[in-house]
């Protein structure tokens, strides 16, 4: 993308410690600038929050919330983003510099991928906010143009934490278009959005993944909201015939309308997905017959009855005789027909409540089965819920370190979820006690090679790219290593486990160019991947004609691969010309060599306070009028009387 000239945040410092280098890309939020982090002197994006939003201060309080819940996920899958504030006008973070391209710009080149390539993409993108969903973070706005593949293979959710502080901003055109083709039913109906909602947008990326088209399209807006809102999103296999049926059941599965028949989380689809990987994705999707309105009705079947021995039979009518004896007859048989009811109808509710009793005692009851159900990164009460929902008592809980499930969330039951057990039995809670924080290990002065396996043991990551500087030490040797907020490791005694450690590292000292010819200290200087200007020029009495008499190196920042070494050559001593002094009185005569630049040597009997008197002239000088001396030079005068 061009940038811009008269973009008023280039060359800004953000917070005095972000320098702003160049935009490279601008969407319906904000734009994105490389920078340098100044402090770490290692390369950031820095996204800065376009004025129409950054102007609206509930904006700007959702922005930095959401930020901040953003900046606790740590996860291979997860674009890092490492600060966040205010600067004056400007609402900005500070994330990880990612060399990528995004999936919306591999679907463009290639329109579809294979479905082995769709299972790597979606099983990163699952890992990732699988990680974003255990802390409690949905990020509602999943879309290709956010997943970025980066040049060395890595898988990258970007965005985290913008979505959220947006809603009550509008945005119009294709950015409309573009993020409300991965919007859930409920978020277009009601506008609420959960764990299950990056799901569905999940699923809506998978099949375009699998197809190269999106399921559904319109030329505005409201037309592809009501297909979201009221149909079914098809089999990828309708529109690819080879999409293997796995493919289609995760696609049916993670769109479904109803979010209640979605995975509950990335976590629960990350599961069935490593499944999907494990049965093989060879077989295409099944095409069943189509159902005809003929088999769509169904036929009732009544079952015969059976006469009820002992019911009674209809009441006769008497033609003749008292009608009393008649009304009596059938007052009687009318009465045993209620009494008979009224037995019938007690046996039938002490049936019921004999078969509810038996039914809660073997099923909720003590004497029933109940299957330990998943509580894995639920809040320790909602986990102490669904166990208590299902008759499950907990003996106890322990807890133990996790590095993605935050402290307080469960790990896992003892037994283990899908277990049978009895209603009665009890199970032990494993909760998580968050990431283990460590020692942090001694890298200062280790050769590179050494400080990386340490800190590996450690349980530690190296941050890429190293900070390499030209140092006194020796090429390859750590000069130091820096924590993510960039505090030197020598100052702490632990760190939380996996954190990146960011190692400043030699480059070998400068070359030294000094008295050198200009040729050869250029040549030392460009071998070593560093700049020469030797443009600048001095007479010299001492140094040779295009030896370096002086060689400037900045003092108020470290020297990298690709910085500039300034020198001085040197253009040999400057040549003057004698003047002719002879005949000139003494003073005269010792001005005159003076502000030629040279040193007067005079002999003469003459005492000085006569030296301007009649006669007291220069007879000879030793070195000819006309002559080129260096500058400097001596010459001999004789005013002998």
């Amino acid at each position: 993308m061009p940038v811009d000239s008269r973009d008023p945040v280039i060359g800004r410092l953000i917070d005095r410690r972000y320098e702003v280098s160049e935009r490279i890309a601008r969407g319906g939020m904000a734009s994105v600038y490389e920078g340098v982090d100044r402090r770490l002197d290692r390369k950031v994006a820095v996204k800065v929050m376009h004025p129409h939003l950054g102007d609206d201060p509930d904006f700007r309080e959702r922005f930095i919330q959401e930020a901040k819940a953003a900046a606790r996920l740590a996860h291979p899958n997860v674009v890092n983003t490492y600060d966040q504030g205010e600067d004056g006008d400007l609402a900005w973070l500070v994330m990880e510099l990612v060399p990528s391209i995004t999936l919306r710009d591999l679907l463009a080149e290639r329109g579809r991928i294979t479905a082995e390539q769709s299972l790597d993409v979606l099983e990163a993108i699952l890992a990732g906010l699988a990680a974003a969903h255990r802390a409690g973070i949905v990020h509602r706005d999943l879309k290709p143009e956010n997943i970025l593949l980066a040049h060395d293979g890595r898988i990258k959710i970007g965005d985290f934490g913008l979505a959220r502080a947006a809603t009550a901003n509008t945005a119009t055109g294709k950015a409309l278009l573009g993020t409300i083709a991965y919007l859930s039913p409920e978020l277009v109906t009601r506008g609420v959005a959960d764990t299950r909602s990056d799901i569905y947008a999940v699923g809506i990326m998978l099949f375009e993944m699998l197809t190269g088209t999106q399921p559904f399209t319109g030329d505005e807006p409201m037309q592809i909201a009501f297909q979201h809102a009221n149909e079914q999103v098809p089999l990828p296999s309708s529109v690819a015939g080879d999409v293997p049926e796995g493919m289609d059941s995760l696609v049916h599965w993670a769109t479904q309308r109803d979010p209640n028949l979605r995975p509950a989380n990335a976590a629960e689809m990350l599961e069935e997905v490593h499944a999907v990987r494990a049965r093989g994705l060879d077989r295409p999707t099944s095409v069943l017959p189509a159902v005809t309105e003929d088999d769509r009705s169904t036929t009732v079947i009544e079952r015969p009855r059976k006469p009820r021995r002992g019911a009674p039979v209809e009441p006769q009518v008497v033609e003749d005789g008292g009608d009393g004896v008649a009304t009596t007859a059938l007052a009687r048989r009318v009465t045993v027909r209620r009494r008979r009811g009224m037995l019938w109808l007690a046996a039938v509710l002490l049936g019921a409540l004999l078969a509810a009793g038996i039914g809660w005692w073997f099923n909720l009851g003590p004497g029933g089965n109940a299957t330990v159900p998943q509580v894995a990164g639920e809040p320790q009460a909602a986990a102490e819920q669904l166990l208590a929902e299902r008759g499950i008592e907990i003996a106890g809980s322990v807890t133990e370190p996790h590095y993605d499930i935050p402290a307080g969330h469960a790990l896992r039951t003892d037994p283990p979820a899908g277990t049978e057990i009895r209603s009665a039995d009890s199970v032990q809670l494993v909760l998580s006690s968050g990431r283990r924080s460590l020692p942090v290990p001694e890298v200062a002065g280790l050769q590179l090679d050494q400080a990386r396996a340490d800190i590996e043991a450690a349980e530690f990551a190296v941050a890429e790219p190293l900070d390499e500087i030209f140092d006194a030490s020796p090429a390859g040797t750590v000069i130091a290593g820096y924590a993510p907020d960039g505090t030197v490791l020598t100052e702490l005694e632990e760190l939380e486990e996996r954190s990146p450690i960011a190692l400043r590292v030699s480059l070998g000292p400068i070359p030294a160019a000094a008295g050198q010819s200009a040729d050869d200290a250029r040549a030392a200087l460009e071998a070593a991947g560093l700049e020469a200007d030797f443009s600048a020029e001095e007479h010299s009495a001492d140094v040779p004609a295009g030896v370096l008499i002086s060689v400037t190196v900045p003092s108020d920042r470290h020297m990298r691969a690709g910085d500039t070494v300034t020198g001085v050559v040197s253009l040999g001593p400057r040549m003057v010309e004698v003047p002719d002094v002879v005949g000139m009185p003494i003073p005269d005569a010792l001005r005159a060599i003076e502000e030629a630049g040279l040193q007067p040597d005079l002999t003469t009997n003459i005492p000085e306070p006569l030296w301007g008197a009649p006669g007291a002239d220069i007879v000879s000088q030793g070195t000819e009028a006309g002559e080129s001396v260096v500058e400097g030079a001596t010459v001999a005068l004789d005013a002998t009387y």
